[in-house]
């Protein structure tokens, strides 16, 4: 029966999730039963793709690219896939109506990190981000909004905002990462060499900007999904306030991270917050 290959694939899905990020596993535990498993599904696409392009150095990865984004579309053509997140995905993906051009975009921006190092212009710069970070967001809106099209488009810019600033969080907490192992630097306009306070602050206001957008949305998102996507805010709100705290140079020689302890710490602020409606 293919219902039970479906649910081998949904727990594979979420396996991925749990134990490439206890962060957002956390923030997705958070979330309605009834959507779960399909943020879980959307994770495992996307982070399969990103694990290509940053972390099989001792393999071709172009080759590897290629093949996943032609079992990819036939996934999604045929609604059947036998790598099991990638049918997971396919059933998320048709089942909200997710638009094609937003994969497509999302694939473009992970082909990119095959070979380009360098972001020049602004325009390069929010092209990535659009792909890596905000379809994303605009994927897991859909099934927030169950597919429903007017409300979509009223959160949209909102969803957009969100997942750059986690993007943007993440490029600044993988600085040493990105620029030493991987020679990419994602910021235009900022030497990397000579990070100083004043380029690292220019960054966190651009940071802080995009999540008092992104906030306004969170408080207009359906029920099942407000206190999942409040809790990753709020996480990544730490993570963003711990680099504020720490000294430009010092960023580019150590990884940010928010211990366990502190996680669940939010998450108990957070769920305060919401009950008492403090958002």
């Amino acid at each position: 029966m293919k219902s039970i290959f479906d649910n081998v694939s949904h727990t594979c899905s979420k396996v991925v999730t749990n134990a490439y990020s206890t962060s957002f596993s956390l923030a997705t535990k958070m979330l309605s039963p009834t959507i779960r498993q399909d943020i879980y599904n959307i994770y495992g696409f996307v982070r399969f793709a990103d694990e290509i392009v940053d972390s099989f150095h001792d393999y071709d990865k172009d080759k590897l690219f290629d093949m996943f984004e032609t079992d990819l579309e036939a996934a999604l053509e045929n609604k059947i896939s036998l790598n099991p997140i990638l049918n997971a995905f396919q059933e998320t993906y048709h089942t909200y109506g997710i638009e094609k051009h937003l994969v497509d975009s999302f694939m473009n921006s992970m082909r990119l990190d095959l070979h380009k190092k360098d972001y020049l212009t602004d325009l390069e710069y929010k092209q990535y981000i659009y792909g890596s970070a905000d379809v994303v967001g605009l994927m897991c809106l859909k099934v927030f909004v169950k597919g429903e099209d007017s409300k979509y488009n009223e959160l949209k810019d909102s969803a957009m905002s969100l997942g750059s600033a986690f993007q943007k969080v993440n490029f600044l907490r993988d600085l040493k990462e990105d620029f030493e192992d991987l020679s990419r630097t994602y910021f235009p306009n900022t030497d990397l060499n000579q990070l100083d306070e004043t380029s690292k602050q220019a960054i966190i206001s651009d940071i802080e900007d995009d999540f008092a957008k992104g906030l306004k949305g969170i408080k207009r998102l359906p029920i099942e999904a407000r206190f999942g996507v409040f809790m990753a805010y709020r996480y990544y709100s730490k993570l963003l306030e711990k680099l504020k705290k720490t000294p430009a140079l010092q960023i580019k020689s150590t990884r940010i991270r928010v211990p366990n302890y502190r996680k669940i710490e939010l998450l108990t602020r957070s769920y305060v917050k919401y009950q008492l409606n403090l958002l």
